[in-house]
């Protein structure tokens, strides 16, 4: 094996291994959006399951 077949076989293992790498942060969410909720215009408040389980207090916890 040559040398250079030997760098182009390291470059493909890195490269390999930065794609695992990147696949496994995106499943597992340590990849950050660019942008935060209040920049998207996201409004975290009044989402149906809360307003579902507001529904269901009984009066007299109310």
């Amino acid at each position: 094996m040559s040398s250079e077949q030997a760098s182009a076989d390291a470059a493909e293992a890195l490269r390999r291994k930065a794609a695992e790498t990147a696949r496994v942060a995106r499943i597992f969410g340590e990849v950050l959006p660019d942008t935060s909720g209040d920049e998207r215009g996201e409004d975290v408040r009044g989402t149906e399951g809360d307003e579902w389980l507001r529904s269901q207090i009984p009066p007299h916890h109310g």
